[in-house]
């Protein structure tokens, strides 16, 4: 603490009346100054560096590893090291979030160096504690650690190449681009959500594959999240369901800074953010000293892990740019460089002798214990693992298959097959089928609904409820919260290779949920998202729950599998590519989510679909024995009143094609020449049938062609009424193909 306590006493400031809670504030971390900022009405707790002295904790701090912690004075300098090279990297960039990596400094080196085991030589090492930066504009916070501690995946020169081109520490943290990430967070909100499903997927695999005396699946979820992930309501619906469900293995951090971009939090966020969490069923505890107080934070961990039965909130009040003479607890600081000038009056203030990314040896020998201790975690882990699957035969092989993302031999065989005589049902009752055929051979199959589950028919029959207690168990019951439903499934996806999670709600309702389902997409999980009642099909309900642009937006969203099967076949071979891809057995080679959109209504099983087909996106299912005069192209529901088009034009001696684009992106990435086998480019006469916008089907029926849709809102009427009435029949398409012969 010598660079704090020998620091120049005075920092400019301008004078201003001291408000009652900086002046609690002042009162608190022991001489703070004070300033008015016009226009936006700022109050800035500038602490006097020289004079703050640290508020050390009396209480006794057990099971710290004692090879991790070190002097007051080593932390304080691995802390420092940590908020320059994030004013570096920031500054190099001339873009980025400087403010919270100051302020959270001394949470992550207590999180990375002490508390987290974790293997930075294997960043994939199955049972590591998982760190979600839901705040993660700060990711520098997390690169400089990531750094310090030894991962391979950032280097210095990594550091140096913040939010550049292809670097691995890109300008948010992204899972895909950066070993030893484990979400990609970005958007606030997400991450804490993401941490949930995290948690839960912990708490799931231990009370399944854990025995008395041979424990293999023990790991915390740790978060670090700030105010605006508490604005944000995915957070609240997240967080909801991690107290109800007892998530006793997920300690959340909140920077408490009290700054967002617009400025003090006081003009528009005064909720008791502790009070909420105790009614959300949380443990809560707050550490008043963020900035210095190293041993409270240690000792709320501590009694954080003591606490099984509740999720747990540390609130640790920070001052945001901590250090900065000029720019400390101002929004300036939040989402700009320094800058030069006052980096170098940082440098002076916190007495950092340094240069630019020039961390001392010393520095590097504290952050070292860490991995060392990580290896021999995962070695110790290793052995048991191997003593486990000698005396649980079954268990560790079924163990191993999860957690190494093997796929059981012949799984896709579950599958069943349907013929035209089979009974026409709805998609989402063969969607049910599916989901039950595959749940007793894929062990890491499970998901639910948001208060849907009779509707969307996800229920898994063999299974019962995970809730406290028996998180065993594998139906997931969400509650009315798509967008956390969304996130916490991408969690629970992301865990390890072998989770494969599905979540449902009618597809309208994918608008509450869209921002997960895109970081899914982003992220490369493999959430299976299985949407129901996808049209104006649904009938009575009206336009409030008819789905119109949704198919043509997610058809638009890269890196996601927009499917809309049309009988029992093809939604068998939705789920086929839908697991495929969870595991990342496509083209790409990397995993990517898949919607399926199901209906409400019953559809005929037609002769021609098969699992086959679908695999490839388009296929020809009627008329593929010689070049058509015309070709009818559909999806879904009207796949069969397509071929019925088709039988009726048949009988004026027409050859007609049909085809089924249950997938355009598994389409394009066939070759040329298939795709021109299923539609010949010579042939203009084009139609599509499709109960949903058109927008995107020019692509496929050319300017000759024609579409036919709904580029309205529906209404509400029983469905073969809304079909009539907006032409979506037999006899319009019967009649479009002829204007084009």
């Amino acid at each position: 603490m010598e660079a704090l306590l020998n620091a120049p006493a005075t920092m400019p400031c301008v004078a201003g009346p001291l408000k009652p809670r900086v002046a609690a504030k002042a009162a608190q971390l022991g001489g703070l100054r004070r300033s008015s900022i016009k226009g936006s009405q700022i109050a800035c707790r500038r602490p006097s560096f020289a004079k703050q002295r640290l508020v050390t904790s009396v209480r006794a701090v057990a099971a710290v590893e004692e090879e991790t912690k070190v002097d007051e004075k080593t932390a304080m300098l691995a802390i420092n090291a940590i908020r320059f090279l994030s004013i570096d990297g920031v500054n190099k960039a001339n873009s980025g979030h400087p403010g919270l990596p100051m302020g959270c400094a001394p949470m992550g080196y207590i999180l990375y160096n002490e508390y987290m085991q974790h293997n930075p030589k294997h960043p994939k090492w199955f049972n590591r504690d998982r760190f979600v930066l839901s705040a993660g504009h700060g990711c520098m916070l997390q690169y400089s650690l990531m750094h310090l501690t030894g991962y391979e995946s950032v280097s210095l020169e990594d550091c140096k190449q913040f939010r550049q081109w292809e670097s691995k520490t890109p300008g948010h943290p992204e899972n895909f681009e950066t070993e030893g990430i484990e979400v990609t967070t970005g958007p606030l909100g997400q991450g804490i959500a993401n941490a949930v499903g995290l948690a839960a997927a912990e708490a799931h695999l231990a009370a399944r594959f854990n025995k008395d005396g041979h424990t293999v699946v023990d790991h915390y979820t740790y978060c670090i999240l700030g105010d605006g992930c508490n604005m944000e309501g995915i957070s609240n619906e997240a967080c909801s369901l991690a107290g109800h469900w007892g998530l006793g293995k997920l300690i959340a951090l909140y920077d408490d800074n009290k700054i967002s971009i617009d400025g003090h939090t006081e003009i528009s966020f005064t909720e008791d953010v502790n009070a909420r969490f105790e009614a959300l069923g949380w443990h809560v505890q707050t550490v008043k000293d963020g900035n210095t107080d190293l041993d409270s934070i240690r000792h709320a961990i501590e009694e954080a892990k003591k606490v099984t039965d509740k999720p747990s909130m540390i609130k640790v009040s920070t001052l945001i740019g901590y250090g900065s003479p000029n720019k400390v607890d101002t929004h300036g600081v939040h989402g700009s460089p320094l800058g030069a000038e006052e980096t170098k009056l940082t440098r002076e203030a916190l007495k950092w002798p340094y240069g630019e990314f020039e961390i001392p040896e010393e520095v590097y020998d504290t952050f070292s214990a860490a991995g060392k201790k990580g290896q021999a975690l995962e070695e110790e882990w290793n052995k048991t693992l191997e003593e486990y699957c000698g005396k649980y035969k079954e268990e560790g092989e079924e163990f191993k298959t999860l957690i190494n993302g093997v796929l059981p031999e012949g799984w896709a065989d579950e599958l069943p097959t349907f013929t035209e005589k089979d009974k026409g049902i709805a998609t989402r009752l063969h969607s049910q089928t599916m989901l039950n055929a595959l749940a007793p051979i894929l062990p890491g199959f499970w998901g639910g609904s948001a208060d849907l589950a009779p509707s969307n028919m996800t229920l898994m029959k063999m299974y019962g409820d995970f809730q406290k207690g028996q998180y065993q168990e594998k139906n997931l019951r969400y509650g009315v919260r798509e967008h956390g439903m969304g996130a916490i499934a991408n969690g629970i996806a992301l865990h390890n290779p072998g989770m494969i999670p599905y979540c449902a709600t009618f597809f309208n309702f994918t608008d509450y949920m869209r921002g997960a389902i895109r970081m899914s997409a982003l992220s490369r999980a493999g959430t299976i998202f299985v949407m129901t009642h996808d049209s104006i099909g649904l009938g009575e309900d009206g336009p409030t729950h008819q789905p119109i642009e949704h198919l043509a937006s997610f058809r638009a969203m890269p890196n996601i599998l927009m499917m809309r099967p049309g009988d029992g076949n093809e939604t068998a071979g939705c789920y086929k590519v839908a697991v495929e891809n969870n595991r990342g057995i496509n083209q790409k080679g990397y995993g990517r989510p898949t919607i399926l959109a199901l209906s409400r209504q019953g559809v005929p099983n037609l002769p021609g679909t098969s699992k086959e087909g679908v695999a490839k996106g388009g296929y020809i299912v009627h008329g593929g024995d010689s070049k058509p005069d015309a070709i009818i192209m559909a999806t879904g529901t009207e796949l069969g009143l397509a071929v019925d088009a088709a039988k009726e034009l048949e009988k004026d001696g027409k050859k007609i094609r049909v085809v089924s684009l249950v997938s355009w992106e598994l389409f394009e990435e066939q070759s040329k020449e298939y795709k021109d086998s299923v539609l010949p480019p010579d042939v203009k006469a084009r139609v599509s049938v499709e109960a949903a916008s058109t927008f995107g089907w020019l692509k496929y029926v050319g300017f000759e062609g024609i579409s036919l849709g709904v580029d309205q809102f529906g209404q509400s009427a029983p469905a073969p009424t809304i079909y009539e009435k907006l032409g979506i029949t037999v006899d319009g398409a019967v009649k479009a193909v002829k204007s084009l012969l």
